[in-house]
């Protein structure tokens, strides 16, 4: 195995113990939420590089990514004697492997760390490419640094600790690489029954999605060019998260689903992408993900919202958009009147 290897797993503790030989730390510690203490711990507690683990728990929820938090960790590796040479374990969703990255990354100058993401949205987005980091003031993944893992360890057998939103959550990203770079695979993930899941169904999917970030990433690591496309629905998607963070939190990937409703309509009437596919990624969005009510009076505040936005140049606000599936375009940018119009469009269903 070499550094920063992605690997879905079937037997997962064997290869977290065959990861841990390798790295050999002088202690390991161990992070999960609330949530993933509960559900996905049991299943490699009995590793017997974990025997001697240091466990860290914090609170679940993506409200609780956050300095306070950061702090806990930092503070609670400094006090249980972590050194240069320790290794963190991240067990969770992408709020778990952000944070504990992140705090990996900065703590001591950068100790190594290990993810085994828990969640669908973790498992093709968070796990892949090395981005971490914390909210702040309001703001999605404000503060951060890029930092790989020394592996990513995926067990498709944790999906069954998620309920039916969560599942939802990491769905929106697959569709959002389907869409970016995979005409082939739009057609299956559209059909797929997210109602009554086929669990079972979904590894050869997964693998697929993780394989356009991870082929995405390697071209770019530091975000200078072709990664942008990563971002096809988070432009919005990112105003709508930050926008309900305060009123009632949506789950991110419900962001994502709803951003790209917007930026396919965007895609449209800028772009020309095709009505037909248009209105079949609409109406599987609108039928699984609902709806995320605002009216025009927040319109100014979604802007202000976009207008924070890390990708944004020249007080520009940026987007993806696309021209058919799977042909995109960087660096797009968009008149008030035609983002409202965006959000009009979003409104209607």
């Amino acid at each position: 195995m070499t550094e920063n290897e992605i690997l879905m797993v079937n037997a997962l503790e064997t290869a977290l113990q065959h990861t841990l030989e390798r790295l050999s730390p002088d202690r390991v510690f161990v992070l999960t939420d609330a949530n993933t203490h509960r559900l996905c711990w049991p299943r490699v507690a009995s590793v017997s590089a974990l025997q001697t683990a240091t466990p860290l728990t914090i609170e679940a929820g993506d409200d609780h990514k956050n300095l306070a938090t950061l702090t806990q960790v930092w503070t609670a590796l400094s006090e249980q004697g972590a050194t240069r040479h320790s290794c963190l374990v991240n067990v969770g969703g992408g709020m778990v492997t952000d944070l504990g990255g992140f705090a990996a990354s900065t703590f001591k100058r950068g100790i190594a760390f290990v993810n085994l993401p828990t969640t669908l949205l973790a498992m093709v987005d968070a796990s892949v490419g090395g981005k971490t980091g914390i909210n702040f003031m309001g703001l999605k993944n404000e503060i951060g640094a890029f930092c790989e893992p020394r592996a990513v360890l995926i067990d498709s057998r944790f999906l069954a600790t998620l309920d039916a939103r969560n599942l939802r959550s990491g769905y929106a990203e697959m569709l959002k690489h389907a869409l970016i770079a995979q005409p082939e695979k739009l057609h299956a993930l559209l059909s797929f029954d997210l109602e009554q899941p086929h669990l079972t169904r979904l590894p050869p999917l997964i693998e697929a999605s993780i394989a356009v970030k991870k082929r995405v990433v390697e071209q770019d690591v530091r975000e200078q060019g072709l990664r942008k496309v990563l971002n096809f629905g988070h432009t919005m998607g990112h105003a709508f998260e930050s926008f309900a963070m305060r009123r009632t939190p949506i789950l991110h990937g419900y962001a994502v689903a709803y951003g790209m409703l917007c930026e396919l309509y965007l895609s449209h009437i800028k772009c020309g992408f095709p009505l037909q596919e248009l209105r079949q990624v609409v109406q599987f969005i609108r039928e699984h993900y609902g709806q995320l009510p605002i009216s025009c009076d927040d319109y100014d505040e979604l802007l202000q919202w976009m207008l924070h936005d890390k990708k944004n140049t020249h007080n520009r606000i940026n987007f993806t958009l696309l021209r058919a599936v799977g042909d995109y375009q960087l660096d797009q940018t968009a008149t008030e009147a035609e983002i409202k119009a965006a959000l009009d469009f979003f409104r209607e269903g």
